[in-house]
């Protein structure tokens, strides 16, 4: 694989509905991605048919159900790219996603990651009783999570994988970590990933759960206060 190649990974559980939306945002970006690599995290619906349908511009793996953390962990061993990528199967890319990011790391060649900001829509087949009590923040928002980053290889690998625990915050938990190691980062102000909000997003359904984002920036503090004690 060529120098400067991106691997772009995405984890998918039971997202038949939407998978097949983002892989079509993907392949349809004006800085081509050297491979899209997809990691079925134990689906139980058609999933697998929808990514298997576009033959060999996508590569297909199965993993027995483990979790977001551990299906983009499963992807970055498979990859192959000096670059890496993630967009969640309910996510989407605007077409100069990829373009944009690749333009300010060879402007700026001591960014190990560049992100953007990301604005949230309403899936299409929502039913309007549903639609209406499902919050949908207006305007675009500097995004740091996976859907919004292109990232070094070497730099993922220096903060270390996402949290396979299972525990609601993986995303938070390893930009935390990114942090505390100094990643040298960007966001570009243009809006380059929408955030599909529909009937199964998993902080909706698992909100009893979101204690673990105050554990997270709580461990965070620790290690904090130990680097500067040490």
């Amino acid at each position: 694989m060529s120098a400067g190649a991106i691997s772009v990974i995405v984890p998918v559980f039971n997202g038949a509905a939407y998978v097949g939306e983002a892989l079509a945002s993907i392949r349809a970006q004006t800085h081509a991605a050297a491979e899209i690599v997809v990691v079925d995290d134990g689906s139980r619906d058609d999933s697998a048919a929808v990514v298997q349908a576009l033959g060999a511009a996508v590569r297909y793996q199965r993993q027995e159900h483990a979790g977001a953390g551990a299906a983009r962990n499963h992807g970055v061993r498979l990859a192959r790219g000096e670059w890496l990528a993630f967009l969640d199967a309910d996510d989407l890319w605007a077409p100069e996603k990829l373009a944009l990011q690749v333009q300010a790391l060879a402007a700026a060649p001591a960014l190990e990651a560049v992100f953007a900001h990301a604005e949230n829509f309403h899936s299409p087949d929502l039913p309007p009783e549903l639609r209406q009590r499902l919050a949908c923040p207006p305007g675009a928002m500097p995004c740091t999570t996976p859907s919004a980053m292109l990232i070094r290889r070497a730099a993922f690998e220096r903060v270390g994988g996402f949290d396979e625990s299972g525990a609601l915050g993986e995303v938070v938990d390893w930009y935390v970590r990114a942090r505390a190691q100094d990643l040298v980062e960007a966001v570009l102000p243009q809006t380059l990933v929408r955030r599909r909000i529909h009937a199964h997003n998993t902080g909706r359904l698992r909100a009893a759960e979101r204690g673990s984002y105050v554990r997270i920036a709580k461990a965070a503090l620790e290690r904090r206060r130990a680097v500067e004690k040490s």
